[in-house]
């Protein structure tokens, strides 16, 4: 019987870009610096990868939509690459295959690495790149922030939570994760914002203001994978480890079945039950030292946190509020700055999570690091909260 991959790949390098508008670099290049500082904290030669996944979503480097531009900007000689994309989730389901290759004893080194170079697109939104069906399928409902807007419109209705309150609890989403990006040199956004200010923003969609709202940036991150075993004869004593990845994908009943009311994302709450179980964890918000959750808007932010369990339904307003997960609360969540400060470049964004986490757990997180860091999640919405895919990864250290 199945019993997942907890402690069964362990992670021996990750590299991660600076995040923002690189005008300088094409996406070979963003590639290539993600990779380096990959190999090199590995401690490996190119040689070794046995086999790579690349994820990538909505810019224009593909060749016929396959991994070909991953295998020629690094070299990766006569080795298997293959492409992956899953919407907003794509970075964590490249981390996902490279990790059941290692898991299934295929390959003894893998890599996952995620792209994007959104700015070349020239939207200033996530690129729409189909019509007719299939872009009803990629946004049906006309914009990110008004698809969000609506769930914000829900989440309150449902918990009778004043559109003031509501406002405020977001505001201080976004409040957080900007003091948390002005510590770290690879945000895009790295300057601290007031909540005054926050609150007086340009509305984008209703009740979702300027900085309610993530940014549109180019970006690459990139992880290294191998067995614990090999991973203890590198000279890791005690590695880090997936603990859990687990992915879920709306089979359309949130819009088809008349049971849901838009407060919540169901396909969150399945990946994080499964991932759970998965890494053996009874209690997340006592398990979980960091969250690394899929911050695109605070409305999301804010959601998210009773997706996971980390606060009861209708309270998340209110741990919010009392500082629960700033950078000095008892369970920080976007410690680096998140999407709000790093921007969504699709490709890259899950794999930039795991970056933070990996980094926290080894203790090399800087002016952010935790004193105590023992697991760390990842978490990723793809889609509208009503036809989303969402994935839930776990990382903690091999005892």
């Amino acid at each position: 019987m199945a019993n997942g991959i907890k402690d069964k790949v362990a992670v021996v390098g990750m590299g991660c870009t600076a995040f923002g508008e690189r005008w300088d670099k094409g996406p070979d290049d963003l590639m290539v610096d993600a990779f380096e500082e990959a190999l090199a904290d590995a401690g490996l030669e190119r040689a070794q990868i046995e086999a790579a996944w690349m994820g990538n979503a909505l810019d224009d480097i593909n060749v016929g939509n396959s991994a070909l531009p991953l295998a020629h900007a690094l070299r990766l000689k006569g080795i298997p690459v293959s492409r992956v994309e899953n919407m907003c989730a794509t970075g964590s389901e490249a981390l996902r295959a490279a990790s059941y290759a290692v898991a299934s004893g295929a390959v003894d080194f893998a890599l996952a690495l995620g792209v994007e170079k959104l700015k070349d697109t020239g939207y200033g939104g996530l690129p729409l790149r189909t019509k007719g069906l299939a872009n009803d399928l990629w946004m049906p409902y006309g914009s990110a922030p008004g698809a969000f807007a609506q769930l914000a419109g829900a989440y309150g209705a449902r918990h009778g939570i004043a559109s003031a309150d509501l406002k405020r609890a977001m505001a201080h989403v976004s409040w957080k994760s900007h003091q948390n990006g002005a510590l770290n040199p690879k945000a895009h956004l790295r300057k601290a914002v007031d909540m005054e200010t926050i609150l007086e923003a340009p509305m984008i969609a209703d009740p979702l203001g300027l900085f309610d709202c993530c940014g549109v940036s180019d970006g690459a991150a990139c992880a290294i994978l191998t067995t614990p075993d090999i991973a203890r004869g590198l000279g890791r004593a005690n590695p880090v480890t997936v603990k859990a990845i687990q992915l879920c994908a709306s089979h359309g009943w949130e819009m088809q079945y008349g049971a849901w009311d838009g407060s919540f994302v169901a396909t969150t709450r399945q990946a994080a039950k499964r991932a759970y179980a998965e890494a053996g964890i009874g209690n997340p918000r006592a398990d979980l030292s960091l969250v690394e959750a899929h911050d695109c808007f605070s409305i999301t932010e804010l959601v998210t946190m009773e997706d996971l369990g980390l606060a009861d339904d209708g309270r998340a307003p209110f741990e919010i509020l009392d500082g629960r997960f700033d950078r000095d609360g008892a369970q920080p969540c976007q410690i680096d700055g998140g999407l709000k400060c790093f921007g969504h470049p699709v490709g890259a964004s899950g794999l930039r999570m795991a970056y933070e986490i990996y980094s926290q757990l080894l203790g090399r997180a800087g002016e952010r690091q935790r004193a105590r860091v023992d697991m760390g999640l990842i978490h990723n919405l793809g889609g509208a909260p009503f036809n989303s895919v969402a994935a839930v990864s776990i990382l903690g250290r091999l005892r």
